[in-house]
């Protein structure tokens, strides 16, 4: 006689099944994200280079150096041309092999991309943390603060005010002050640097009411709230030009969002059943947005890594911006490299977790399904 299945045999093999899923979703999602980034940190290695470009920019930099030292050395004045240029050679290609220049492009490359991919950073070819540290590492990890307070400050404040307002003029469709940042909107299109100029002019130059940038005053007070309220000052312009720069765009994108899903049918039906508006927003509004609400929150999170270039060059905020910014200019490609990989990571990281961040805010999504 069959009795078929047992109780809870059923229920067991959903539950493989469903693990099973989800591990090979992992499994897959991990790989692919890993070819990613080995793909987008070679090619920043290869641009950073310019494809072999910056080598012989080099090669001609250490041949002037050696050649100007072997030249102003008194030992040397007495050596024949010949044996000067010898020497000259000599010392050209020791250095060259202490830098890795002797080997070809393509094997160098691979050894970056490997030294990259296992956070081996390396040493910075022209730059120097303040310790005087060569340790890309470190260059890194003593500017990474300063960028942190910058970027954290002005996008956190522009994340949280776009969605409060934005969900306001949702309920006010058609008002003077939705209209307003409809109006206003397109002043985003001028980068924070160029409202960091009229800002430094205006508050800096003009009514001398705050420092033109930096991050603390010199010399930097010795108290510790005198200090704290200095990085406050100097704080004000250099966040007041990235909010400026975004603010209008964010509210209005935001506002279009939720005017997207107010429009929605079980949102008019909630509101003829008489609900108040706090709770149509709160249930029927912002829970199913909490998805894309998250994702951005995120992608800002790791956003704060690469701080702001140019805006921060122009106040001299002492970031990883205004790092990168003379990295570039001293073609110093371990210092790029450095900071790209590590962003790399963080990014591939967030996008994993957020897969999973989904499926617990969402009930309608699933891990696995569908891949």
């Amino acid at each position: 006689m069959n009795l078929g299945s047992q109780p809870g045999e059923g229920s067991k093999k959903k539950s493989g099944s469903a693990f099973g899923r989800v591990a090979r979703y992992t499994a897959v999602r991990i790989f692919t994200l890993f070819v990613t980034i080995i793909i987008g940190v070679y090619l920043t290695i290869m641009i950073a280079n310019m494809g072999g470009y910056v080598d012989e920019i080099m090669r001609g930099e250490i041949r002037e150096r050696i050649t100007m030292q072997v030249v102003a050395n008194p030992a040397n004045k007495n050596l024949a041309p010949d044996a000067r240029n010898k020497l000259v050679q000599e010392k050209v290609a020791l250095e060259e092999e202490r830098l890795g220049l002797n080997r070809p492009l393509a094997v160098r490359s691979l050894n970056y991309l490997s030294n990259a991919l296992t956070l081996n950073l390396g040493r910075a070819i022209n730059m120097t943390s303040d310790s005087g540290s060569k340790q890309v590492r470190l260059i890194i990890l003593e500017r990474l603060p300063s960028t942190l307070l910058l970027m954290g400050t002005a996008n956190l404040f522009l994340f949280f005010v776009s969605i409060f307002l934005a969900l306001g003029l949702s309920r006010r469709y058609g008002s003077f002050w939705d209209k307003l940042i409809i109006t206003l909107s397109p002043t985003s299109a001028a980068p924070p640097w160029f409202y960091g100029i009229f800002l430094i002019l205006i508050f800096a130059a003009i009514f001398k009411v705050l420092p033109f940038g930096g991050m603390v005053s010199a010399p930097p007070p010795e108290n510790p709230l005198d200090y704290t309220l200095s990085v406050l000052e100097h704080l004000i312009l250099p966040s007041s030009a990235l909010i400026i720069s975004a603010i209008f765009i964010s509210i209005y994108n935001w506002r279009t969002f939720f005017l997207i899903y107010s429009s929605e049918d079980y949102v008019e039906m909630a509101k003829a059943k008489g609900l108040p508006a706090r709770d149509i927003e709160s249930r029927y509004i912002l829970r199913p947005t909490l998805p894309t609400i998250i994702t951005n929150f995120a992608l800002l999170l790791i956003g704060l890594w690469t701080g702001a270039i140019i805006t921060e060059t122009i106040f001299q905020w002492p970031g990883l911006g205004r790092t990168m910014y003379r990295a570039i200019g001293l073609y110093d490609t371990p210092v790029i490299v450095g900071s790209t990989i590590i962003y790399a990571y963080l990014l591939a990281l967030t996008v994993f977790l957020l897969d999973f961040v989904y499926a617990l805010v969402d009930p309608r999504v699933k891990v696995g399904e569908g891949n």
